[in-house]
């Protein structure tokens, strides 16, 4: 029997930004070339509309055109997930059955954020997005934005569900993240690029990340070390990377920031942000510049 963990979405993913002009409209081009430089990469999970993909400021026609132009890109080299989040659920809904009719292979979908319902009022709202469409699901914990946990009963409940696979956790809490794996059977994947390593070495699937955008071959190398059980390789990675992630996702906003990393490689040709995010500052940028520099990413 294998001892490598299961991995119903691939191991690396990307949380992709959404490519915008100079006008703020979606560049489907560049969203397309994106994509596909990010599996080129050693990305095997392309996320659209999730939190980096700015999913509160673009709309569902948006998120539409964006799933099948991207998918017809990949052309079947990488699986193609859709985020479902919103704090009203029947929007939730429409956004997932419109995703899976755009030709989503999967969903991302998190508590509600704003409003901060009961227990029960989480599990009620991820349950009609999940029985509203066929697609394997990923579970999003993250309470800094949603302003509630998904705790661990609500959790046990939602695992009992055939298509919920996976957690995306972005807690921060990596031993209690290793209990969950234990206590419900789902894969995890780090939500937090700073945490990337230990997850891994914890016993996690594979990585949803921000920083990959400027770097998904650090991560493949890294998971391909703890799948071969060099721990110590992998850890040669972490620290290699490390000023990066701090560049990324250590200040400034992640999304911005991404873009920011990827219009300095010449991968995007605007780093446009939709408000109420704003362009990163020019001291972010160049302190950026200079870490992609002595990454040789530039």
């Amino acid at each position: 029997m294998s001892a490598l963990p299961p991995r119903s979405f691939g191991s690396v993913g990307v949380a992709m930004v959404t490519p915008f002009h100079a006008d703020g409209s979606i560049d489907v081009e560049a969203a397309q070339a994106l994509a596909v430089s990010l599996v080129d990469d050693g990305a095997d999970l392309i996320l659209l509309a999730g939190t980096t993909g700015e999913a509160p400021t673009t709309h569902l026609p948006e998120k539409q055109t964006l799933l099948r132009e991207v998918k017809d890109a990949l052309a079947g080299r990488a699986m193609l997930m859709a985020g479902a989040g919103s704090n009203d659920t029947a929007h939730a809904v429409r956004i997932g059955v419109g995703s899976q009719e755009a030709g989503a292979e999967a969903l991302l979908i998190n508590a509600p954020y704003y409003n901060r319902p009961s227990q029960e009022g989480v599990h009620q709202h991820i349950m009609a997005v999940v029985e509203a469409t066929d697609l394997p699901v990923m579970l999003y914990d993250i309470p800094g934005r949603t302003g509630v946990r998904i705790l661990d009963e609500t959790l046990a409940r939602l695992a009992e569900h055939p298509r919920v696979k996976a957690v995306k956790d972005a807690t921060g809490d990596v031993e209690q993240g290793f209990e969950r794996m234990e206590a419900t059977g789902l894969e995890y994947y780090s939500g937090d690029d700073g945490l990337n390593f230990a997850w891994l070495a914890h016993g996690a699937s594979g990585v949803v990340s921000v920083v990959a955008h400027a770097d998904a071959h650090s991560w493949r190398e890294m998971i391909t070390e703890v799948d071969a059980g060099d721990l110590d390789g992998a850890r040669k990675v972490a620290q290699r990377i490390r000023p990066l992630v701090r560049a990324i996702m250590g200040g400034g906003q992640g999304a911005v920031m991404a873009k920011e990393a990827l219009a300095l490689q010449g991968r995007l040709p605007e780093a446009t942000v939709r408000l109420p995010l704003v362009r990163a500052e020019a001291a972010e940028v160049a302190a950026l510049r200079e870490v992609l520099q002595a990454q040789g990413l530039l």
